[in-house]
């Protein structure tokens, strides 16, 4: 991590007295409306937590109450293990009454919790990728903002295969669980389509830390592109292990499902040119809602909004509009606000699809830029595609109906 990153990390650890938000205080406020935010805040994934947070709070800061009710939210470290995600939940629920959570990084645990909120009497809704958080496991209790692992593929592998005809071996690095698997079937599919040889493939467990082994098979397979299906710390600790091995001047390497610009302030500008990056959100996005965060969290933040920052805060305020709109704090009420709902959100129009509860929004097509080339600190990429993909509903597998 850079120093950079590491100074940015260390000053948020001061923001929320600055931003007025006193997370005891919140959660303790006499009558309030509890929210939950359920996000690894130790292990492999705790900066991902750590910004989504922060999303969480400016969403609730934003509002402050809604019903004459003041707003009230509780930070829950899920640790990234599905059964401490579980705890949390069940814990926050009695001990704060809380019955609005956004959360999970990882889609085991998002699958994990959507179950638990229901139960409770909640809702959840979530930034994870895994298709059946939103098809074959779904619930009326779940929603999902971010695309799926279907149409990450989708919008990336696609058009790569497209723009570089040639390119016809493709071997892929897989973190072996719910959201690997989903993105790397749907990789399959592609290729079979587009007669792209699958020249190998290497899995390895949310645990792995050193990936030189899976960059050897990636080398001795000889491919045209290098598609890495990780994500967060992994993923940043996989592309700089390839890029040592100069992989990067050999073939072409994709990041289908990027954490966003926390990924590109970790790695920086030379590591990360010519590369191509898969990404659900990027701050630069011209819609009103995201001009509004984007001024919103320079002002109070100092820095311009990442995917988990962004990711969290729209949940948040989804949530939240769902009460406004239902008058009501009751499940099924705010339930049926939040379906069929259409708005301007940060990734420009956007639907939560009734039968799935899948919000259905952009996921963009990023290529890193010289450094040379970068107008300021912030400006790492070109966006070179971007648009909607979603399997039809009675491909999805969702029966909660």
């Amino acid at each position: 991590m850079q120093r950079r990153q590491l100074l940015q990390l260390s000053a948020l650890g001061t923001l929320p007295a600055s931003l007025g938000l006193f997370q005891s205080a919140f959660a303790q406020a006499t009558g309030a409306i509890q929210f939950g935010c359920p996000v690894p805040m130790s292990g492999a994934f705790a900066a991902n937590g750590k910004y989504a947070d922060l999303g969480m709070k400016l969403a609730i800061e934003q509002y402050g109450t809604a019903l004459k009710r003041p707003l009230a939210y509780t930070l829950l470290d899920t640790e990234g293990k599905p059964a401490t995600a579980v705890r949390k939940v069940q814990e926050s629920a009695q001990q704060q009454g809380a019955r609005f959570f956004a959360g999970g990084i990882l889609s085991s645990e998002a699958l994990a919790m959507g179950k638990e909120a229901e139960k409770v009497g909640g809702i959840f809704i979530t930034t994870a990728g895994a298709d059946e958080i939103t098809g074959a496991d779904c619930n009326a209790a779940t929603f999902r903002w971010s695309v799926p692992t279907f149409g990450a593929i989708e919008q990336t592998v696609r058009p790569l295969v497209d723009l570089m005809p040639k390119a016809k071996r493709w071997y892929t690095i897989t973190p072996q669980y719910v959201f690997g698997d989903g993105l790397l079937s749907a990789a399959k599919n592609i290729f079979k389509e587009k007669g792209i040889e699958h020249v190998g493939n290497s899995y390895h467990s949310l645990a792995e830390k050193e990936f030189s082994g899976y960059i050897t098979n990636a080398i001795a397979a000889k491919p045209d592109v290098l598609l890495l299906l990780n994500f967060g710390g992994q993923c940043a600790d996989t592309l700089r292990q390839a890029v040592s091995f100069g992989l990067n001047k050999n073939m072409t390497i994709l990041v289908a499902w990027a954490s966003g610009l926390e990924q590109f302030e970790s790695l920086g500008a030379d590591l990360c040119e010519g590369i191509y990056f898969g990404a659900q959100y990027w701050h630069t996005v011209d819609s009103p809602l995201n001009r509004d965060l984007v001024k919103r969290t320079n002002d109070k933040l100092q820095m311009n909004p990442n995917y988990s920052l962004a990711g969290s805060y729209i949940c948040t305020k989804l949530l939240i509009d769902g009460i406004i709109k239902a008058g009501s704090v009751d499940q099924k009420a705010v339930i049926a606000a939040l379906e069929g709902m259409k708005y301007q959100g940060l990734t420009g129009e956007e639907e939560v699809r009734k039968a799935d509860h899948q919000v259905l929004k952009n996921y963009y097509l990023l290529k890193a830029k010289a450094k040379a080339k970068m107008k300021n600190k912030d400006d790492y990429v070109d966006v070179l595609n971007f648009g909607k993909s979603f399997l039809p509903i009675d491909q999805t597998g969702c029966k909660k109906a």
